[in-house]
C-alpha cells in the first residue's frame, strides 16, 4: 500500500503532530501542541490536495458551528484558519487547518478576529477611533 503524503511528511519531520483525536479516510484531527484556547484543533489532510484541504475546512466549520450551537464547554464562537508560507506564519510545512474555539471574555476586545494576524491591524474600529481624535 502506498503511503499518503501526510505519512511521508511525518517521516520527513515536516508534520510533527501526534496527539490524534479522530481519523477519517481524508484527514486526521489532532490536538494542537501549543493551543491558543482550550480545544484548539488541527485538521490535517492525508493527501495534500486542494480537495482534501477543503474537506478539512468543511469539517472545521461544521465542528465549530456544532459546538457553538450545543454550548459545549462554554464555546460561544470559533475561528478557522490556514497558514500558507513562512510570511503567513506557517512553521509546519504541511497544510493543516486550525479550528480555534472561542469563549466570551477570552480576550479583552476580539473585534477583528482573524485580522489579528497583523496585530496593529486587527481591530479596525480602534484605528478608526484613533484617527477621529
Amino acid at each position: 500500500m502506498k503511503a499518503d503524503t501526510l505519512t511521508l511528511a511525518q517521516e520527513q519531520k515536516r508534520a510533527p503532530w501526534t496527539d490524534v483525536e479522530l481519523e477519517t479516510r481524508d484527514f486526521i484531527v489532532y490536538k494542537d501542541a501549543f493551543p491558543v484556547t482550550e480545544g484548539h484543533t488541527l485538521i490535517v489532510p492525508r493527501e495534500a490536495t486542494q480537495e482534501n484541504i477543503l474537506k478539512c475546512f468543511n469539517y472545521a466549520v461544521t465542528m465549530g458551528y456544532d459546538n457553538v450551537e450545543s454550548k459545549n464547554n462554554n464555546i460561544t464562537g470559533y475561528n478557522v484558519g490556514l497558514n500558507v508560507g513562512e510570511s503567513a506564519g506557517q512553521t509546519c510545512m504541511y497544510p493543516h487547518v486550525h479550528l480555534i474555539f472561542r469563549r466570551n471574555g477570552d480576550m479583552e476586545d476580539p473585534r477583528g478576529g482573524v485580522r489579528h494576524v497583523i496585530p496593529a491591524k486587527g481591530n479596525y474600529k480602534s484605528t478608526e477611533e484613533a484617527n477621529e481624535r
